[in-house]
């Protein structure tokens, strides 16, 4: 339920942003790094938003006072919208989402690779220039991680799918097919 609020939320926002075109989408998804980065830093912000007791007009009243000339007219009136529907928990997730639309719209893939040992420049250049080749993206936002317990290979995580080339998984695959021969 939470996921299907968040997208109608950054649908809405996304669709209002790209009636002036593609460029405004972007310029608010830069607003809304900066916003994140700033909730980030005053946690007190989040824990009054969250705080059952505070009537959400005070709130709206807050989210007016804090943001009124700091940030566009568009997404402090979204926030307004998002604070008076109570919807300010989901705030993160409606993020998100706006970013990921975003981050389509302009053919910008995201994805996470995990290793056994860490990769030379070399190889993650390599990595990225094969992705953007198959997935039929512009540009790439790679994030890499080590997990030496796959043993070698990788593990490519890219718009809900997984490759997985791992040694650990081959070898998991291996000992089910013996397991099943010897059972058989």
């Amino acid at each position: 339920m939470a996921k299907l609020v968040s997208g109608t939320y950054a649908q809405a926002l996304f669709d209002a942003a790209m009636e002036s075109g593609p460029a405004r989408a972007g310029e608010l998804m830069e607003e809304i790094l900066g916003i994140r980065k700033i909730l980030e830093q005053n946690p007190g912000f989040d824990s009054l938003m969250k705080h059952p007791a505070i009537p959400k007009q005070e709130k709206v009243r807050v989210v007016k006072d804090v943001f009124f000339g700091r940030i566009s007219d568009e997404l402090e009136r979204f926030l307004e919208i998002i604070v008076s529907k109570e919807r300010y928990r989901d705030l993160d997730a409606i993020f998100t989402c706006y970013i990921d639309k975003v981050k389509e719209q302009r053919r910008i893939g995201v994805a996470c690779v995990t290793t056994a040992v860490e990769l030379t420049v070399g190889q993650k250049n390599a990595v990225e220039a094969r992705l953007l080749e198959t997935s039929g993206c512009r540009e790439m936002e790679m994030h890499y991680s080590v997990e030496p317990d796959i043993i070698g290979g990788m593990i490519i995580r890219m718009n809900g799918r997984v490759v997985d080339s791992s040694i650990r998984t081959k070898l998991d695959g291996l000992t089910k097919q013996l397991l099943q021969i010897q059972l058989g």
